[in-house]
């Protein structure tokens, strides 16, 4: 989704907006940015991420659960509260102490990209996801071709590029939890519009 600046406000303000708002808004530092409406197919894919996390996980036998992109993140060291487009908490989902309808732990983060919205999702949104302790894969969707990178924290903190899938006969890799997303079913009911 893209975004539009508004305000300077304090979190508590924040979260006051958000509480009475038709919608969604994400916190940086004092700016609010109101989320603007996505494309069909980035749609579909929030919905088919969620779908396909859920069934890994269930099919798989993993006690952890995946969420959509109604749930938001408190980022506190960045000062900043974002709503992912699908992620995966295990264990018991902790909440923010300042914010107590945000999450602070997620393991795995997915996003998908947008043309307004990429170098943000791969620059400094991906920044701010890894300031938090929890998160060990980050998952970028592209919704104008089947194509999905995963980035990954290895034993030593350190972050590396995992995998490029490509075409709709691969199946992508969860490293943290060791199952795979088929790309056909992730793909289900996109429109390709100048893809071949």
């Amino acid at each position: 989704m893209g975004v539009k600046r508004i305000d300077h406000l304090s979190i508590e303000d924040y979260i006051e907006i958000e509480e009475g708002s038709q919608v969604k808004h994400e916190y940086e530092g004092g700016k609010v940015l109101a989320m603007t409406g996505g494309s069909i197919n980035h749609g579909i894919l929030c919905d088919n991420s969620y779908n396909e996390l859920r069934s890994g996980l269930e099919r798989n036998g993993i006690q952890c659960n995946a969420y959509g992109s109604e749930i938001r993140i408190h980022i506190e060291k960045v000062e900043s509260i974002v709503y992912p487009d699908a992620m995966i908490i295990c264990g018991n989902m902790e909440v923010s102490e300042k914010d107590t309808e945000a999450v602070i732990n997620p393991l795995l983060i997915v996003e998908v990209l947008s043309k307004s919205t990429e170098s943000y999702d791969r620059g400094e949104k991906f920044y701010k996801y890894r300031q938090l302790p929890s998160i060990h894969e980050y998952i970028l969707i592209n919704q104008d071709k089947p194509l999905v990178e995963t980035f990954f924290k290895t034993e030593e903190g350190n972050w590396e590029i995992g995998n490029r899938f490509v075409g709709l006969d691969k199946d992508v890799e969860l490293k943290c939890l060791n199952f795979q997303i088929n790309m056909r079913k992730l793909y289900q009911n996109v429109v390709f519009k100048d893809y071949k």
